[in-house]
């Protein structure tokens, strides 16, 4: 029987960070992406990859807490915006 680890991780999209913009150049040379593109988290995510993680749920989040806990909009609103992602992995355990 097949057994799996899991591994869950925020992850934000924001062109400021070294690897994305790196990454951004070197992939789409002519391609100018917006502060948080959601390109600018697949450095991350391929460095996970390369790990043997399985990306298999990626979900935005309203906000992200100081203590790591998950905000919400309650009732009817203006839309909050976030570049916060809210991912879960898995990979066959050794």
């Amino acid at each position: 029987m097949e057994k799996w680890e899991y591994l869950t991780q925020f992850v934000w999209a924001n062109i400021e960070n070294k690897e994305a913009r790196e990454y951004i150049e070197q992939s789409w040379p002519d391609y100018q992406p917006a502060r948080y593109s959601p390109e600018t988290m697949i450095p991350r995510l391929n460095a996970l990859g390369e790990k043997g993680w399985e990306l298999v749920h990626m979900q935005p989040v309203g906000a992200v807490g100081k203590n790591r806990d998950v905000g919400f909009i309650a009732g009817e609103g203006l839309p909050r915006w976030s570049n916060a992602y809210f991912c879960v992995f898995k990979r066959r355990k050794p």
